[in-house]
This record gives C-alpha cells, sequence and structure tokens, in this order.
C-alpha cells in the first residue's frame, strides 16, 4: 500500500509539472459481496474489465473509494469505484476529482440503465439523472449535469417484479452474454475516449 501511494504522488507531481491532463472514469455501483455481479453494479464490472485489460490494480481506498491510477496510450488515467452505496456516490467523485485536479470533461460515469435493453448502450455528453440515484448524487455533488456517461442497459422487469428487487438481483444465465458483450463495448469506448473526441465515440458506440 505504501509504495503505491508513493506511486500515486510521483503520478500527481508528473502531472502538475508536464501540466498534462488527467482523466477520470468512474464505474457506479454499491459495495459488499452481496451485491457482487447484480444488475445495479455492471459500472463496477466494467471499471473491473478496464482495470484487467491495462493492468492497473484498484488497491488505494481514499476519498471513500477504492481505486488505482496508470497510463494508458499516452494518457494518465484513474479508475475508480465508490463505496459509498449507490446514492451516495458523488460524496467520493467530488473530493477525489478536486484532489486530483481532474476536469469535469476529463470525466466519465458508467452505470446501469432500465431504459435500454441488455447488451446495448448510451453515450450521453450530458442529461438529467433520469431516475438514477447514483447519478443523481453525482450532479448534486459537481454542481452539474455536463458530464459524459456510458449508460449501460438491463432492461426492465416483468413479471411484476419490484425494480428495486430487481437492479439488485443478478443477471439470469440468458442475459450473461449480452452483458458480457455491453461491458466489453464499454471498455472499448472509453479506451478510444483517451484519444478521440468524445462525441466521436458516441457515434460509433451508441447503438
Amino acid at each position: 500500500m505504501r509504495r503505491n501511494q508513493a506511486w500515486l504522488r510521483l503520478f500527481v507531481s508528473k502531472k502538475e509539472s508536464s501540466g498534462t491532463r488527467m482523466k477520470l472514469i468512474v464505474g457506479l455501483g454499491n459495495p459488499g459481496r452481496e451485491y457482487e455481479l447484480t444488475r445495479h453494479n455492471i459500472g463496477f464490472m466494467a471499471i473491473d474489465e478496464l482495470a484487467k485489460r491495462w493492468s492497473i490494480s484498484l488497491n488505494e481506498q481514499k476519498f471513500k473509494g477504492v481505486f488505482g491510477a496508470g497510463f494508458v496510450n499516452g494518457e494518465k488515467v484513474i479508475l475508480l469505484k465508490p463505496l459509498t452505496y449507490m446514492n451516495l456516490s458523488g460524496e467520493s467523485i467530488r473530493p477525489l476529482m478536486d484532489y486530483y485536479k481532474i476536469d469535469v470533461e476529463d470525466f466519465i460515469v458508467m452505470y446501469d440503465d432500465l431504459d435500454i435493453p441488455v447488451g446495448k448502450l448510451r453515450l450521453r455528453m450530458k442529461g438529467s439523472a433520469g431516475g438514477h440515484n447514483g447519478v443523481k448524487s453525482t450532479i448534486s455533488h459537481l454542481g452539474t449535469q455536463e458530464f459524459q456517461r456510458i449508460r449501460m442497459g438491463i432492461d426492465r422487469p416483468k413479471n411484476g417484479i419490484k425494480v428495486v428487487d430487481y437492479v439488485l438481483g443478478r443477471f439470469t444465465s440468458e442475459e450473461i452474454s449480452g452483458v458480457n458483450q455491453s461491458i466489453e463495448n464499454a471498455a472499448d469506448a472509453c479506451e478510444e475516449w483517451l484519444n478521440k473526441p468524445f462525441l466521436q465515440i458516441m457515434n460509433t458506440f451508441n447503438s
């Protein structure tokens, strides 16, 4: 842990001395084993995919979250999973952004969306929370709706299942292939975003 903390300090000092902008990618979810692999945690799953793909260790705990940093395609990147529980996500995101001096235009958040089919994505430049409490908290703490987001489809519950039970439930075996494709596509979009305008990424990945 100490070695990682020292490396992060070096990471920040290099940013300040070079003037290079740092990018933050956040996945929303709930902490704890009981929430692993639930629909509400698909944002966490996407962060785990990026961490694996980019060999970034998520072993730094601070700002009410767990995160890691690295250099990807010449860009300095932080991956964050807030540990505040979904409804308080902004309490983790805002302090980290302030500490590392990350601009809103260099921030992207990934989260579940009931209005999008499983396996599909919707990328947006800005917008309301759309009823998502994690996004609502993020908007409240950042003081703006104008931040980039990747909405990951989980579809609406059927057969009278309550929304709260549905989002905290796990994906069915029939949904897994679509979920995996969605996670892979979200990770691909984030990787392209490091070196391309978000609007261009939207045109590629919105489906």
